[in-house]
């Protein structure tokens, strides 16, 4: 029945995602996955679409294989049985957790990020604890916050007993629901916080580039013509001035002064305004890709994508870009090895403290929102580690300590 069906509304679906401006390659997949639909139709009777989902998960074994076959399952199966087109994008919007959360819990978190953002903070990080601590007690049955109790709390936190949260986490749902206090109630919204549990702060361990590591890179984008112009951009813009990955996605045209060679962005995760030097490496990369690579299109994002439809870049692209990178030059090839876009950072705050530069201007060059947040690199600045270190020549040491 499916089969027959597909049949006469298979080419229809193709029609019309060409006429949205898809690109030749993903529509090849849709029509593949579709006529294999129809040609199975022949001696398999499809009644659900559930029963092809479960054909296709024995199939593929690869899991990107996998998933590229089940998102144009959804394509077909949403315009053949809910008469949907595609929207110009490759996934359909799902329904968020906000988006699932009770009238009272978002208006729990809408009150937070506006009085965060009027107090000229970004709400982000409260915004998302918030949304994923409130989903937590909807499903515990409550639906204010009147109804939170304690015992869902702490299973929220503990499931079974085991830690799951953050302190940061924690952290971030009482900053939201404080801020909420004014609208609420301090006794209604002290009441919640008493029930969050006390969550030690642990110190993280901080992976950075070696210098070595550092030159293979260097090498690797400026000798290996395979790599992109887009990629060498990224990575050279990480590298030589440790923003974060979300400020990189989020840069736009705008934001390069190329008269006095600056970089001007509002940090994604602080909401604060920060100025970088732009160095001639830096300056000559963009320039490069937004001239010869970067897709024609209005959109005032820098980094794009290939195909359209054209969107910014995500972290996890950079991340990708950043593992593609390391591969070709031959560095931090084992499994539990860093290889994120965020270790430039690292690379950038260890080598300012290697050099003895003041810790306020790292943290401003960081566009760090607090001082503290130096800390954690203080710990991997290994070289005045080394200097504080002590001799046990003149303390008696038995052999059997070193296994001798």
């Amino acid at each position: 029945m499916i089969a027959s069906r597909l049949k006469q509304k298979l080419p229809i679906l193709l029609q019309s995602m060409e006429n949205i401006g898809y690109t030749g390659g993903y529509i090849g997949e849709i029509r593949r996955l579709g006529h294999w639909i129809i040609s199975q139709g022949c001696t398999t009777r499809w009644n659900d679409y559930s029963e092809i989902e479960a054909v296709i998960r024995e199939i593929y074994h690869n899991r990107h294989t996998l998933t590229n076959n089940l998102r144009s399952l959804r394509v077909i199966y949403r315009y053949d049985v809910l008469g949907e087109l595609p929207d110009g994008h490759k996934h359909f919007h799902t329904p968020s957790r906000y988006d699932n959360l009770s009238e009272g819990f978002k208006g729990i978190v809408d009150t937070a990020c506006m009085v965060i953002s009027g107090n000229g903070k970004n709400p982000s990080s409260a915004k998302y604890a918030l949304i994923s601590f409130l989903s937590d007690m909807q499903s515990a049955g409550a639906v204010s916050l009147a109804d939170i109790t304690q015992e869902a709390v702490l299973q929220a936190f503990s499931p079974k007993g085991t830690p799951i949260k953050s302190q940061s986490f924690k952290y971030n749902v009482e900053y939201g629901l404080r801020a909420c206090s004014s609208v609420y109630g301090e006794a209604l919204i002290g009441k919640v916080i008493t029930y969050l549990p006390c969550i030690p702060a642990f110190g993280r361990n901080i992976q950075f580039l070696t210098p070595e590591e550092i030159q293979a890179i260097s090498k690797t984008i400026t000798h290996d013509s395979s790599i992109s112009l887009q990629d060498k951009a990224i990575i050279t813009i990480a590298l030589h001035t440790g923003m974060r990955g979300c400020d990189i996605c989020a840069l736009r045209i705008s934001s390069i002064d190329w008269h006095n060679d600056r970089l001007s962005i509002t940090q994604s995760k602080t909401g604060r305004p920060l100025e970088l030097p732009m160095r001639a490496v830096v300056g000559n990369a963009l320039f490069d890709y937004i001239t010869q690579e970067r897709p024609d299109t209005d959109l005032p994002y820098v980094f794009l994508s290939v195909n359209h439809p054209y969107r910014r870049l995500h972290t996890s692209n950079l991340d990708a870009i950043c593992v593609k990178i390391m591969h070709k030059s031959g560095i931090r090839t084992g499994k539990k090895d860093r290889k994120g876009i965020h270790l430039f950072r690292h690379n950038i705050a260890t080598s300012m403290l290697a050099k003895g530069v003041a810790q306020p201007i790292i943290s401003s060059t960081l566009g760090h929102a607090s001082p503290h947040t130096l800390r954690h690199y203080l710990d991997a600045d290994l070289q005045s580690l080394k200097a504080c270190g002590l001799s046990i020549s003149a303390y008696p040491v038995g052999k059997e300590v070193f296994g001798q």
